[in-house]
């Protein structure tokens, strides 16, 4: 099944998002890998706030490379999820709706994705110029010191996605792997 995610992101919008499906989504999207969220980890420890609202947010795994002239950003393809692993649950217990990037994810995550009614999502890995082809605007919003790293703010256009984790426990890869043994037994 296809879906269209569209701002204002809610849970009632993806509640019926299954492991498998492909969503398109269009709106604000922020960026953040395992350095941006240590820092934010930090920041929320001592009380501060994050540097966008974690309810209801969307954080793409990605760091970009410089955009070209007349680009708004360069090259942007996932980084490997289970970095975030450490921080994911805690921000999926503060509202956070969806993570995208790519591979699997820990015990921890999954549970968390269940109990919050949230998803993961992939995005397709080796395809980072046809992401960005998908990337409107983007803005550094957080720890510019970070480079590639800092926290940004894009502004997606029917950016495709596939649910790999959904809020009734699915998990792509786990029902991947049992379709594809399915098939070769026959």
């Amino acid at each position: 099944m296809e879906h269209r995610l569209t701002e204002p992101f809610t849970k009632e919008k993806i509640k019926d998002f299954r492991a498998g499906d492909r969503v398109l989504i269009t709106g604000t999207v922020y960026t953040a890998r395992d350095a941006a969220h240590k820092r934010m980890k930090e920041m929320l420890d001592r009380g501060e706030t994050p540097p966008f609202a974690i309810e209801n947010s969307i954080v793409y795994y990605v760091g970009p490379t410089p955009p070209k002239a007349g680009q708004a950003i360069g090259s942007a393809g996932p980084t490997t999820s289970y970095r975030m692993d450490a921080y994911a649950p805690q921000l999926l217990d503060l509202g956070q709706l969806a993570m995208i990037g790519k591979g699997q994810r820990s015990r921890e995550v999954m549970e968390a994705v269940v109990r919050n009614g949230a998803v993961y999502l992939a995005a397709i890995g080796g395809a980072a110029a046809l992401m960005a082809r998908c990337i409107r605007s983007s803005e550094v919003i957080a720890f510019d010191d970070l480079g590639a790293e800092a926290v940004r703010k894009l502004s997606v256009v029917d950016f495709p996605l596939t649910v790999v984790l959904d809020s009734s426990g699915g998990n792509l890869y786990v029902q991947g792997r049992e379709a594809y043994l399915k098939s070769i037994e026959k």
